[in-house]
Order: C-alpha cells, then structure tokens, then sequence
C-alpha cells in the first residue's frame, strides 16, 4: 500500500477542537477535504509530518502544541487605543475584527477584545494563538 511522502498531494478530512472540546474548525461541516501538497508549506509543518508515512484510509488524531500552530499569544500584539483614536462614528464591540492601516501603510487586522470607560484594546495575535490544537484526521487519497 503505497504511503504519503514529500512532493505528494494529499486530501484529509479532519475535526480540529481545543482543550476544552470545542470544534475550531472541521472539514466535516461542509464535506469539502483539506487537499494540499506535503512538504509546500501550506499546512503546518507538525501536520505534514504526520501525514507523512500516511496510508490511504488511515486515520490518526495528532496533538500540536501551540508553539508548532499559531504560536504563543503574545503581550505585544495588544493595543489600547482611546476611543478619540478611531473614526469619527465607530462603534466597536468586543469579538469585532478592525482594520487599521499604519503611517507606513502597512495593514493590521485586529480583533476587539474589550471595551470600556473610552478606551478599546485591540488583539493581532490570531485567535487561536497560545492554543494546543488537536486533530482527529483522515487520509483520503494520495496524488
């Protein structure tokens, strides 16, 4: 039986939950598999490697700490603005994603985490940041 290795296409489908046993994410939800190539980099690297060696039909569940996944969450990505700071108008909420665009012209989105007494502290760690991941996958097929 042939075993998945760098270079080959793979399709997964796979239930991703947290610690907690939330659902993060699933490709079950909408029956759509995750089709990459092992070794591009399009996937993290702990889930390649799990793949790799992988059979057709084999299933696994596979733990990635977070310093494999989306990192630490870390301090320096938190932001306190005062409410004078934002567009005349705006109205945020926490779990809302804003956009800001620094004097160099770079992009940063970010996500409201609190609200109060006119200052907003905004969150550019990905949300998932600090988190250990846990997946329940599938090998579909190999290409």
């Amino acid at each position: 039986m042939r075993k998945a290795q760098r270079g080959d296409r793979v399709t997964i489908h796979y239930i991703g939950t947290l610690d907690n046993g939330r659902i993060f994410d699933s490709t079950t939800d909408n029956d759509e598999p995750l089709s990459f190539v092992l070794g591009a980099g399009e996937v993290f690297a702990a889930l390649e490697e799990a793949i790799e060696g992988m059979a057709e039909g084999e299933a696994k569940n596979l733990l990635i700490p977070a310093e494999k996944a989306y990192g630490p969450h870390l301090k320096e990505n938190l932001l306190t603005l005062s409410e004078n700071q934002l567009p005349a108008g705006a109205d945020p909420k926490p779990g809302q994603k804003v956009e800001l665009t620094l004097k160099n012209g770079e992009r940063l989105s970010m996500r409201v985490i609190q609200v109060d007494e006119g200052r907003i502290t905004l969150d550019g760690n990905h949300p998932l940041a600090g988190l250990d991941l846990t997946f329940a996958l599938k090998l579909e097929s190999i290409a």
